[in-house]
């Protein structure tokens, strides 16, 4: 008799298999390094692989299981960490021939590659990012190029490239991203998967090489809200190390899904406006069907218009920049060839910003979060298009003019801002990749931007959805 070892699509899945003895960690373990085999070559997800010490620690959870021993949150799942999360296994790049080595060494474990692993998570390897979480796809650095895996010729989207592609492709089940203007968002949507950037200081960010250090968050992606919620519960709460670390409770957010929307407010923002990149002319459809979907969960849609829009966009770059100008100045003087011709653009640019300007943005921000704050009065969730547009072809991606790339994605807005912010699949573009649509909401309020979320998904399927470019010569 052949036993038939079955596939599991989400992390969620996979965690309820392995206790009920559907699967082993060490088939699900395999599962996942056959489709890097198959597949890495032409996605480009990996910069570090631990296969061998991914296959031990799946066998000492088959050899906690056989023992009857009760299983930790994630026991078994495989993972992918960005590049710029410190982790003893493999060095730390960011995906540059900058940074030296030994960072990554003296600061051993990131605290969230850290918890995870404490919760039994298994990292498989270092994903692919943008060089420092910024700038696009330079090809003649010794990277490989992020795609993502509907459509090969297409980017991953940044920064968190590969922590997105990944999940896409089957390469890990849940992954670890960052996101300062998007670095989350813009890949979770690119490559038709969930991704949150929760509050800003609900994650720790110790042992992360830094790029805004007032805007940078720490977060989930996988496939969907429900496995991004059993994730944020073991990345969630308060370190020392972290001063930007909040001392705010973790509630329980995988107790918090309960598939039902009623008694919540929603205010849509489809920003249509501000598609200055253009729009996909299947969008306003996909969005417009995927805000229909909140209603039949449940929740009251109202129409509302984010506040400041153009001024909190502004806000994130200019406060972006001159951040990240302050860590890279000493290496742009001395190594500016080193670094990837987007990126150095984008960081010498902050030389451009002025303390008057640095400030000015500063106050602007604080502006614009009570007039935010003044909104949520009203409703407890916002809904809006993560970007108009799907992912773009790589060859139309400008190395001297990166932030190209921003017109029509929305996610810099809530940077700033710090809210929490979910993106998740809503259908394909009419050229065949994914759309996303984002839900943001209070402070510390991930347990209801995770809620919505999953009412939603419980209701859809764009989650389950896999890439169809996946096979050799799809280029």
């Amino acid at each position: 008799m052949t036993t038939v070892v079955p596939t599991v699509r989400t992390l969620s899945e996979a965690a309820a298999a392995l206790r009920g003895r559907e699967i082993s960690a060490t088939e699900l373990m395999e599962q996942v390094l056959a489709a890097a085999d198959r597949h890495d070559d032409e996605v480009g997800v990996f910069l570090h692989r631990f296969d061998e010490d991914a296959r031990a620690r799946a066998r000492q959870v088959d050899e906690r299981l056989a023992a009857g021993d009760a299983l930790a949150p994630l026991d078994g799942i495989p993972l992918g960490l960005k590049d710029i999360l410190a982790h003893p296994q493999g060095p730390t790049t960011a995906q540059s021939l900058v940074l030296d080595p030994a960072w990554g060494r003296a600061e051993g474990h990131s605290i969230a590659a850290a918890r995870l692993e404490a919760a039994g998570g298994i990292f498989v390897g270092k994903t692919t990012t943008m060089e420092f979480a910024i700038g696009v796809p330079d090809p003649d650095k010794p990277f490989p190029v992020p795609r993502t895996p509907w459509d090969l010729e297409r980017w991953a989207g940044g920064s968190s490239s590969g922590s997105g592609s990944g999940v896409a492709a089957g390469m890990f089940l849940g992954a670890v991203g960052t996101d300062t203007a998007g670095s989350i968002r813009i890949p979770a949507a690119f490559n038709g998967i969930t991704g949150l950037k929760p509050t800003f200081g609900r994650v720790p960010k110790s042992g992360v090489v830094p790029l805004g250090y007032t805007l940078d968050h720490v977060g989930p992606m996988a496939r969907s809200a429900a496995d991004c919620a059993l994730l944020l519960s073991v990345l969630a709460g308060h370190d020392p190390s972290d001063p930007y670390s909040a001392r705010v409770p973790v509630p329980d957010y995988p107790a918090a899904l309960i598939g039902d929307l009623t008694g919540i407010t929603v205010g849509v923002d489809t920003l249509d406006r501000f598609a200055s990149g253009g729009t996909d002319p299947a969008q306003p459809g996909r969005f417009a069907a995927a805000v229909d979907v909140l209603r039949a969960a449940g929740a009251e849609i109202v129409e509302v218009e984010l506040p400041m829009y153009p001024e909190l966009t502004a806000v994130d770059i200019v406060v972006m920049l001159a951040e990240a100008h302050a860590y890279h100045r000493g290496d742009l003087l001395t190594r500016w060839d080193d670094y990837g011709r987007g990126t150095r653009i984008i960081l010498a640019a902050g030389q451009a910003v002025s303390g008057a300007d640095y400030v000015q943005a500063q106050r602007v921000r604080r502006v614009a979060a009570a007039r935010v704050a003044a909104l949520f009065d009203t409703v407890d969730l916002i809904a809006t298009p993560t970007g108009h547009l799907g992912a773009p072809r790589l060859d139309s991606i400008d190395q001297h003019e990166p932030l190209s790339v921003l017109p029509s994605l929305h996610t810099p807005y809530w940077n700033p801002l710090g809210n929490p912010t979910l993106a998740l699949p809503i259908g394909l573009s009419d050229a065949g990749t994914p759309l996303s649509m984002s839900l943001s909401g209070r402070h510390f309020d991930e347990a209801l931007v995770l809620r919505a979320g999953d009412a939603f998904q419980r209701r859809t399927d764009h989650h389950l959805a896999l890439p169809i470019a996946l096979t050799k010569g799809a280029r």
